[in-house]
């Protein structure tokens, strides 16, 4: 059974250091999720770019964004707006549940996308909180409890923060 991952990540430099981590321990790219504001823009609409490695890495940089190649390479890097919280900047497998999610998401803001995915209410409006506040979602997609406790452990290594696990109930790679 699938079960993914969430932790939050203070800076981008964190968020960049635990997705190379992730991805030095076995896991795939198309498993690893980061979600984060767009403070560059002022962008009101929602809309979608997908990309591949290593164009990703060249998409970030014509959104504004001073990322480095790590979350670059991740698939489907783009952008996306959700009503209440602004521009943001997602890329693996959330970039698609939430870009489809969003233009719906008027009475749901970010907390109501994010609960869509599977994570608890309670959960959801904490992410939103700290998504607003300027800080990263990571997410990995895992198949085992062994995968789990290892995302967990990279996570705490780092020193993120809210770390916790969901069942996977409507993300596809």
């Amino acid at each position: 059974m699938t079960k993914s991952v969430f932790c939050i990540a203070k800076s981008i430099d964190q968020a960049e250091g635990i997705v190379n981590n992730l991805q030095l321990a076995g896991f795939s790219y198309n498993d690893i999720s980061v979600l984060f504001p767009d403070k560059s823009t002022s962008k009101d609409f929602a809309y979608e770019k997908h990309t591949k490695a290593p164009e990703g890495a060249a998409i970030g940089g014509t959104l504004g964004l001073s990322t480095g190649a790590v979350i670059g390479l991740l698939a489907g890097i783009g952008a996306l707006a959700i009503p209440g919280v602004g521009p943001l900047i997602a890329a693996g497998p959330i970039m698609g549940a939430l870009s489809g999610a969003a233009v719906g998401a008027a009475t749901g803001g970010l907390a109501g996308s994010l609960i869509g995915l599977g994570i608890p209410e309670y959960e959801a409006k904490r992410y939103e909180g700290k998504i607003k506040g300027g800080n990263a979602l990571i997410s990995v997609h895992t198949a085992s409890n062994e995968e789990r406790n290892a995302a967990k452990q990279i996570f705490e290594r780092a020193h993120a923060e809210d770390i916790s696990s969901t069942e996977e109930t409507s993300v596809s790679a």
